[in-house]
């Protein structure tokens, strides 16, 4: 972590800000520290060894703890969504004048590097009381504050934190306002994929259902209230052993398994999702089909091969074990059958098949025959 003793900073003016600030002071695990300098210009920190990788506005990371330090900058209102902004950084900008931009008062904090603490706007105290409240009324010039503000409830929820009134209601006026439509797609996903990495997710999706945004970038969700109460429920139900940097596309898939393919392929289209999230989805919901035609007795072999073929497990038998474990969540005896059929099934392979003279289409019919065979005899024991 850069210091005050770093030669580097000598003569420049910085101050530790925004999340560090915060979460060191909750107790919370810093992940990433930021700084922000003032009084400085471009020409001074790359003369100092510092990299200029901001498009948008002066940033620069340090040649070798890699921290990112922004020259002090204002923002104004320029035009629609969170990219509408004209950003001027200049030696003149003061600490306040850039603290004063950002969303939340907790997030509006500076640190010296000898630890003295900057709040002109109350972050501390809103830390203390454990309430997101937002620094001032230009809260409604940036649509993306809104699910940043969700998401950070859904980060904190489980230490008490809450909204304050005042500052759902800007919530609710810039849901009703139209700006939210105005948010790239792909930062209205990573927004959404980050807080279904946090402690409490439910959370996220639940405040923007209260303040009328969910309804306007989500609205396949938000059509059934009690649908989307029974999808939060499932966030927290994932398969066994998954990989960690699979659980926010998991938790995606269990949030619209209950969705039907034009739905679900509509978000998918709409969020411009990655490959993963939209590959699990679909999978989810093939299974929550096949639990549901087991509970109607519908289920047949044909059923269970449909299903391994609509997830691809005779190329990717990866696939299996997680889906067969959201089975075991509603259906455990359910669940042990298709184990045993897929193991039975898996035994089966086309190797074997050529050795005893079949050959192309013949060969596949058969194939399927005697897996489908064999999961017959799981199902009918």
């Amino acid at each position: 972590m850069a210091t005050c003793r770093d030669p580097r900073l000598t003569g420049l003016t910085v101050y530790r800000v925004g999340g560090a600030v915060r979460d060191a002071r909750l107790g919370w695990p810093v992940t990433d520290v930021d700084w922000v300098v003032v009084g400085a210009t471009p020409e001074a920190m790359t003369k100092r060894g510092f990299r200029a990788v901001g498009r948008d506005f002066p940033v620069f990371l340090h040649p070798e703890t890699q921290e990112e330090f922004a020259l002090a900058r204002t923002e104004r209102k320029s035009g629609h969504g969170y990219t509408g902004f004209e950003v001027h950084a200049s030696p003149e900008v003061s600490l306040e004048q850039d603290l004063a931009r950002r969303d939340l008062t907790i997030n509006a904090m500076a640190e010296s590097p000898e630890g003295e603490l900057v709040d002109p706007y109350g972050g501390e105290a809103d830390l203390e009381a454990r309430v997101l409240r937002h620094v001032s009324p230009a809260f409604v010039e940036d649509p993306l504050r809104v699910l940043r503000t969700a998401r950070f409830l859904a980060r904190y929820a489980g230490l008490g934190f809450v909204i304050a009134p005042e500052t759902r209601e800007l919530m609710r006026r810039l849901a009703a306002s139209g700006e939210l439509g105005h948010l790239v797609a792909e930062r209205v996903w990573t927004e959404t994929e980050k807080a279904l990495g946090e402690p409490w997710p439910d959370v996220y999706f639940q405040a923007l259902h209260d303040c009328g945004a969910l309804a306007v970038l989500l609205p396949e969700l938000s059509a059934d209230a009690e649908a989307l109460d029974e999808a939060l429920g499932r966030l927290a139900r994932l398969p066994e052993d998954i990989p960690a940097d699979e659980e926010a596309c998991w938790r995606w898939a269990r949030l619209v398994e209950h969705l039907d393919v034009d739905a679900r392929r509509g978000l998918s289209e709409r969020l411009k999702l990655p490959k993963v999230p939209r590959r699990l989805a679909a999978q989810a919901a093939l299974t929550r089909r096949l639990v549901e035609e087991a509970r109607s007795e519908e289920l047949d072999g044909a059923h269970v091969m449909a299903w391994l073929d609509g997830i691809d497990a005779w190329r990717h038998a990866e696939r299996v074990a997680p889906l067969i474990s959201l089975v075991s969540m509603e259906e455990p005896a359910l669940a042990e059958d298709l184990a045993l059929a897929w193991r039975l099934a898996g035994q089966i392979l086309p190797r074997g098949l050529v050795e005893e003279g079949y050959q192309g289409r013949a060969l596949g019919e058969e194939l399927a025959r005697r897996r489908r065979g064999a999961i017959d005899e799981v199902l009918a024991a």
